[in-house]
């Protein structure tokens, strides 16, 4: 396994989300149950301006789809090569699955990708924080409380039997990868562990442990994930940062004085050899060539059209490879009623409920305020997309307040996250599907003759998932146009 070890009871979350990881519709995230005052009287309007139209592009502009990291990457370096860009983006807004939301202004708040995994050297994000004078917080997993399915805070033998059966999980793993065939991740789990032969209280840490290392970690259900190729990534050394203004930072410094147009959602991309045509909502646009950066989701809903049709091989990589979920849940409180000192806050849910609410984020210590994150992944995660915000809210709750007991406070607001019902995202971030092989994102990743370029996370064969493989996607898109 490439993916980095886990030395506490707790996986860990990739992009979105987007996803990557985002959530919802172009507003992600559902409005909370806080009042709002009665408006003031409104004084009288004054007539709108007609609005300038935007100049069209020259013949030899790059058309750029997509105002998330990968696209602004690739814009980005484009236009300091001296290369005219136009930036489509079909949402009001820029960042992609990257969404600080702004609705509590003490507490910006990413509801789509959130960390810089292995914030250390050699990492892009890293860098590009630093030069954008981002402000960052770390967090630890050895920061941790567990608890188990009834509340009771889990004890040393439960602690030593959650790490006795994550090493055998590991190890089944491990042996399955020597093999020839593919299976599911938990097919190989449970025959390597003899699952159906463990006693009840084995087989719910066993589904928990692969829900939370697994199944949030990889956004994909464990009865979808290919055993042999899910974990082919690699990864950065270092700490886990967030940032206490929100990714939107690093979108701004991006985007700053690029050419970018809100509200064009695409509909076709013609292609050949003089350049390409793409249509939108609000019109044409010529151009020398374009840069997709579309998520893997929103291809695969055949929403887009490309003509000529896409090659064989990239079809087929966009038909195999999957589009996963992993969902927030953000609820503020009156006061924290848990340690603050904690970072995760881990919870053992019953086989009846396996999968649901077993990771939280306490954001008290590095920003002050008592929100607690709640996560749900892949099917359970999509699942909840249907639910009501009130019912998501009380499904949270009944689980915390197993955890911390009937007294504790409700939430005066929340901010849930929906990805899989984005149309423009569909899906938080990619994972490896069984059926699928790691040289697939590579097929996505390549360019059609001298005109169509692809980038995003699901195009990187080493950090797909990341924050970091969108933005070296669409560096590497750049380059690939530069050289045409």
């Amino acid at each position: 396994m490439q993916r980095r070890h886990f030395f506490t009871l707790t996986g860990t979350l990739a992009l979105a989300g987007c996803g990557g990881g985002s959530d919802g519709t172009d507003a992600p995230i559902t409005p909370t149950p806080t009042p709002s005052p009665a408006p003031a009287p409104s004084p009288t309007p004054s007539p709108t301006p007609t609005p300038t139209p935007a100049p069209a592009p020259s013949s030899q502009a790059v058309l750029v789809i997509g105002a998330g990291m990968a696209g602004l990457a690739a814009a980005r370096r484009l236009r300091d090569a001296g290369r005219e860009v136009v930036v489509l983006e079909a949402r009001q807004r820029l960042g992609g699955r990257l969404f600080t939301s702004t609705q509590w202004a003490d507490a910006p708040l990413d509801v789509g990708a959130t960390w810089i995994h292995g914030d250390g050297p050699g990492n892009p994000i890293s860098d590009l924080a630093r030069r954008a004078g981002a402000r960052l917080a770390q967090t630890s997993f050895g920061r941790d409380q567990a608890f188990e399915a009834d509340g009771r805070r889990l004890d040393a033998a439960g602690a030593a039997q959650l790490d006795s059966l994550r090493a055998s999980i590991r190890k089944a793993i491990s042996d399955y990868q020597r093999s020839e065939s593919d299976t599911t991740l938990r097919d190989a789990v449970y025959r390597g562990l003899g699952y159906s032969e463990r006693s009840a209280l084995e087989q719910q840490r066993i589904d928990y442990l692969i829900n939370t290392t697994y199944e949030h970690e990889y956004s994909g259900d464990a009865s979808q994930l290919s055993a042999l190729w899910f974990d082919s990534d690699s990864r950065y050394e270092g700490v886990e940062s967030l940032f206490l203004d929100g990714y939107r930072v690093l979108i701004d410094f991006l985007a700053k004085d690029l050419d970018v147009r809100l509200g064009h959602v695409v509909q076709s991309v013609r292609h050949n050899e003089q350049g390409v045509t793409v249509q939108t909502s609000q019109g044409s646009f010529f151009g020398a060539a374009v840069v997709v950066t579309l998520p893997l989701g929103v291809l695969q809903s055949g929403q887009v059209s490309f003509d000529p049709p896409l090659p064989a091989r990239k079809a087929q990589a966009i038909d195999k490879l999957g589009m996963g979920v992993l969902n927030k849940c953000f609820l503020r409180f009156p006061t924290a009623f848990w340690d603050t000192k904690t970072d995760w806050l881990n919870y053992i849910p019953s086989a009846e409920h396996n999968g649901q609410w077993a990771e939280w984020v306490s954001l008290a210590r590095p920003t002050g305020q008592p929100i607690l994150l709640g996560f749900n992944a892949a099917a359970v995660g999509q699942a909840m997309e249907a639910w009501s915000d009130q019912d998501i809210v009380a499904s949270a709750m009944r689980t915390l307040r197993t955890m911390f007991g009937a007294g504790i406070p409700d939430p005066v607001s929340w901010q849930i996250s929906r990805w899989a019902s984005d149309p423009f995202a569909r899906g938080a971030y990619s994972f490896n599907k069984l059926g699928s092989a790691p040289g697939m994102r590579e097929d996505l990743a390549a360019a059609v003759g001298r005109s169509l370029y692809f980038a995003g996370e699901a195009t990187d064969p080493r950090y797909f998932q990341s924050v970091h493989g969108a933005y070296l996607s669409g560096q590497r898109a750049a380059a690939e146009v530069l050289a045409r």
